[in-house]
């Protein structure tokens, strides 16, 4: 009894044993669940940060292809432009040999009628300031060429550290999935692709660089060419004009009261005119008919081409007018002008080549307060001239 006693109560304790041993267990299995729930759950966090960054950087590249489309049509923009810059050249070589040509026949012209040097001056200074001009406008589309590029220069290496920190940045990425590293690889094909295209626009822009330097070296060279054949002509001209004028001395007689300053002949007014009054005295009359019959015979060598006139300025001093016909010496200048146009009309000069024109005090060629500064700026002057 002693014995069955003892069995039955070593029986009773194991029970206890065996159900602590279960719940231990069960215990272990709940927590490895929740430890695999919980590592499922970052896991799948982590695994839609990857395709977000995915996403971004897809978004990222298609800007740059953007950006890199962009810059192609600025490119195209450019070649465009020096093509029209080629074609704006080409027609400036046709003007020079244009210009060339014209000086040539007016040159013969001066030979054959001895023109005026002062129209033909004007005419050849006209198309050098034409031929400036047009090298004024070359040089700021070189310029505005040269910050287009330096622009580009800028955008192609802020390009290249956007293209840097992306290959940075797609490095890191290469390590979340297989998946994520083939695109990167991909990503890094396209990154090739593009350093490739902005290796051939940077050539091309250098060899724009190159091809306006030359352009520029065309340009100077040609201005210096028409500078050289400028001055030859004009020193030919001076040359006419100094025959002409000395034509016109021979014919007025050598006085003092009669002189030549600069390209046109000057009279001092009690030569034509008495004080304050605009009437041709006979001694004014007898000096305009030399001059009419001697610009008559001019005009008939002249070209009907060349559209001239002689143009008479009338010049007081700035002593105020003291007479009731003319209220100022504007009124006073004009008189004197219109009255020696309307003589040399009735000599047979025609009327469409005089001008008049009355500058009262207002151009002098003494400034002094004095008599004899008073004497030289009363003064008719003869001009021959465009219309």
């Amino acid at each position: 009894m002693i014995g069955l006693s003892r069995r039955r109560n070593r029986d009773v304790n194991t029970w206890p044993g065996f159900v602590d041993a279960l719940a231990t267990l069960l215990m272990v299995i709940i927590f490895l669940l929740m430890i695999f729930v919980i590592a499922q759950v970052y896991l799948g966090a982590a695994l839609s940060g990857r395709d977000e960054a995915l996403s971004d950087l897809t978004a990222q590249v298609n800007e740059l292809t953007n950006l890199l489309s962009l810059e192609r049509g600025n490119n195209q923009r450019m070649e465009l432009e020096l093509t029209q810059l080629t074609t704006e050249l080409s027609n400036t070589s046709d003007q020079r040999d244009d210009l060339k040509s014209r000086a040539a026949t007016l040159a013969s012209q001066l030979a054959d009628a001895q023109l005026s040097a002062d129209d033909i001056e004007k005419k050849l200074l006209a198309a050098l300031a034409s031929i400036e001009d047009k090298d004024a406008e070359l040089n700021e589309i070189r310029e505005s060429k040269n910050e287009k590029i330096e622009d580009q220069d800028a955008r192609i290496a802020e390009l290249s550290a956007l293209l840097a920190s992306r290959a940075a940045a797609l490095e890191t990425e290469k390590k979340l999935s297989t998946e994520a590293k083939a695109q990167v690889a991909a990503l890094n094909q396209q990154m090739l692709a593009l350093r490739q295209q902005l290796q051939k626009i940077e050539a091309a822009l250098e060899a724009a660089e190159i091809e306006n330097a030359d352009k520029e070296a065309q340009i100077v060279n040609l201005g210096q060419r028409l500078n050289a054949a400028l001055a030859t002509k004009v020193a030919e001209l001076q040359r006419y004009r100094s025959e002409f004028f000395g034509r016109l001395r021979e014919v007025l007689g050598d006085r003092q009261d009669i002189r030549v300053v600069g390209d046109r002949f000057v009279f001092q007014s009690e030569v034509l005119f008495g004080s304050g009054s605009a009437d041709l005295g006979e001694g004014g009359q007898e000096q305009l008919a030399k001059l009419g019959e001697t610009l008559k015979t001019i005009s008939a060598d002249i070209p009907d081409d060349i559209d001239w006139v002689m143009r008479v300025d009338g010049h007081t001093d700035k002593v105020p007018i003291r007479n009731l016909q003319f209220a100022s010496n504007w009124e006073l200048s004009a008189a004197r002008a219109i009255s020696v146009v309307k003589f040399l009309i009735d000599q047979g000069v025609p009327p469409n080549r005089l001008v008049a024109a009355g500058f009262g005090e207002y151009q002098p060629l003494d400034n002094r307060d004095d008599e004899i500064a008073y004497r030289r700026n009363r003064r008719i002057e003869f001009k021959i001239t465009e219309r």
